[in-house]
């Protein structure tokens, strides 16, 4: 394999996948996603974050190779995440004296997976310093960004954060795995949002105290867990992060509908139009043709939202029910919800996602718009206007 260099004796020794369609097993990766795992040469050889076992057999040898014959070891445990950690078993065969630093938490989930010797685990502490040689590293606890055990480590002689899955993204390296060498916006910065939106976005809240620990310290590169290494710009990614994390939004409306039949389609298409008519940007989704991945990167991304249902068996369609879930879940704030739908009978649909949306605490903008039937333009004329106003006004 290419040696791939951060700064001098610092590597690269991570891995792309295109094979796994499903990242956790939930969220579709469609460019894929890369395992960064980086390895320090000095007087003490250190390696950070390993890779998702069965990714790439050449990882060890790789490794090995690098050093030369120098032994390694430290394993930083930035993470436990199988897809940061799975190969700490084979790290520990193919280098049996390593030591595997980590925090009391990472300490007892290590001890859960891999039934680790106390000998050979060092546990450290919330800015403690580890010294390599030319290089020191300290260690700063992030708890719950995303799991209670994260932590990221900072090297000190090259202002470099190994920041695991803080400033990460979906998304294979291609050519390059720096920032300065990709076209950010075109390639990277959609599937960042994604994952921030499906994965840490929930953690918001932790996402700020950690940009409150780290305030003052220099970084002149971000290392993350996936996606691009930022050299160039690292002030970009920090500055996304500060956005997504503070909630804050973007002009522009989400749409996002469930239909059987093609009645609550028609509604939506018509609110989406009176929406563009008024020069707002509206993006629509189909909740059983759009992955909630996307839906839930959009809803993060814009300040409107509309939900809109069918009745299904005296209820909300399932699938919007889902979404409602995931929403729930990931916690957006400051958002202008509004939801419309169609039903035959008794409105069930409306009225069962209006008591979902209160039972997640956010609040509906204005009136619910419903039509018994037929969409028709005759129906929706008068309507939808006054629908679409109301929720304008909002905006």
């Amino acid at each position: 394999m290419k040696r791939i260099c951060l700064n001098e004796n610092i590597y690269y020794v991570g891995v792309n996948d295109r094979r796994k369609n499903l990242f956790e097993n939930n969220w579709p990766l469609p460019k894929g996603v890369s395992y960064n795992s980086y390895l320090i040469k000095d007087k003490k050889n250190a390696l950070i974050d390993t890779i998702e076992f069965g990714s790439n057999d050449n990882y060890l040898n790789h490794i090995a190779g690098l050093l030369e014959g120098a032994p390694l070891d430290y394993l930083i445990v930035n993470h436990m995440e199988p897809d940061h950690s799975s190969m700490i078993g084979s790290v520990l065969h193919h280098f049996p004296e390593v030591k595997i630093v980590g925090n009391v938490q990472t300490h007892k989930i290590l001890k859960l997976y891999f039934n680790i010797p106390d000998e050979s685990i060092i546990t450290v502490k919330d800015s403690e310093l580890l010294d390599l040689g030319e290089h020191k590293l300290s260690f700063h606890l992030i708890p719950w960004v995303h799991w209670p055990e994260t932590m990221v480590t900072y090297e000190q002689t090259t202002a470099t954060l190994f920041s695991c899955d803080a400033f990460g993204g979906f998304g294979t390296l291609d050519g390059s795995i720096f920032d300065d060498q990709n076209d950010f916006e075109q390639d990277y910065e959609y599937e960042m949002l994604r994952y921030y939106s499906n994965i840490v976005g929930k953690y918001s809240n932790m996402v700020q105290k950690a940009f409150a620990k780290l305030q003052g310290v220099e970084i002149k590169m971000i290392a993350p867990s996936h996606g691009l290494i930022w050299r160039g710009n690292p002030g970009k990614v920090l500055q996304l992060y500060s956005k997504w994390c503070n909630w804050e939004n973007e002009d522009g409306v989400v749409i996002a509908y469930a239909s059987m039949y093609g009645n609550t389609e028609q509604m939506a298409d018509y609110i989406g139009s009176l929406l563009g008519a008024r020069g707002i940007k509206v993006k629509t989704h189909d909740v059983s043709k759009s992955h909630v991945s996307d839906m839930l990167a959009d809803i993060w991304k814009y300040k409107g939202l509309v939900l809109g249902t069918c009745a299904y068996n005296a209820n909300m369609h399932p699938m919007m029910e889902h979404l409602c879930n995931e929403i729930r879940l990931v916690a957006p704030k400051n958002k202008i919800l509004s939801i419309f739908g169609s039903s035959t009978w008794n409105g069930a649909g409306v009225k069962s996602l209006a008591s979902y949306i209160k039972e997640m605490g956010m609040e509906i903008t204005g009136t619910p718009l419903e039509i018994m039937g037929a969409a028709s333009f005759e129906k929706l004329q008068d309507s939808a206007e006054s629908f679409v106003d109301e929720f304008v006004k909002s905006l």
